[in-house]
């Protein structure tokens, strides 16, 4: 019963830092690694799972930015808003690459949803930008060559 909670806090943790939380999924997978107590595989997974699921909800939510944008206590003026949407066009859906970048990829998938970015195409390429960057810290802690 210990290892499934243990993996559904590291599920918590991916999903809740690929949203605008302040958390450190990281921190928590690479404690879960050098434990040696776990499946290297499974924590990979499920790290990779929750965290490509919250920038899922990153681009939901800016699938439905549009409806609130003009209300007052909305928190994005409209020209950063439109700066962000030119960007996006700029650089098109590759710029999803960049989603597990700190500060900038949870903004990024927010746009994605607020430029109506296909959901298999947002979902594929924020998981294997996701992926790749878990599997880089999953080989670094365990020694993996």
């Amino acid at each position: 019963m210990f290892e499934l909670t243990s993996y559904f806090g590291l599920f918590l943790a991916a999903f809740g830092a690929a949203t605008l939380l302040p958390m450190q999924s990281e921190a928590v997978l690479a404690g879960m690694l050098l434990s040696g107590q776990y499946i290297t595989l499974t924590l990979l997974v499920v790290a990779t799972f929750g965290n490509v699921l919250g920038s899922a909800l990153n681009w939901l939510l800016g699938r439905s930015i549009e409806r609130f944008r003009h209300k007052r206590w909305f928190p994005v003026s409209e020209s950063k808003l439109q700066k962000a949407r030119e960007s996006y066009l700029r650089y098109g859906r590759w710029s999803l690459l960049l989603s597990w970048v700190p500060l900038i990829g949870d903004p990024l998938t927010v746009i994605a949803g607020v430029m109506r970015e296909p959901l298999w195409s947002f979902l594929l390429i924020v998981t294997l930008a996701k992926g790749a960057r878990y599997l880089v810290l999953t080989a670094a802690a365990t020694g993996w060559t």
